[in-house]
């Protein structure tokens, strides 16, 4: 694994979160659960970005592993 993530797609994963509760996105791209952690960047320079849910609410987890606003997308795949 390289330190560039791999794009899991080019666009948003539009979820549902709780309030309250913690996610962990995937930063490497590797994960076969996207947009969340499964643990595929072990041995590697990325870890799982935590994410707590103020609210219930839906949210943008990235897809493309490149928004500057890691974990939630800011339209960085519109340009790759």
């Amino acid at each position: 694994m390289t330190d560039t993530p791999k794009i899991a797609q080019t666009a948003p994963y539009p979820l549902e979160v709780e309030a309250g509760k913690s996610y962990f996105w995937c930063s490497c791209g590797q994960s076969a659960k996207q947009p969340f952690c499964d643990g595929s960047h072990k041995g590697s320079a990325f870890a799982p970005v935590k994410y707590t849910a103020e609210a219930s609410k839906k949210v943008f987890f990235c897809g493309c592993k490149h928004s500057a606003k890691a974990p939630l997308c800011d339209g960085a795949h519109k340009v790759l």
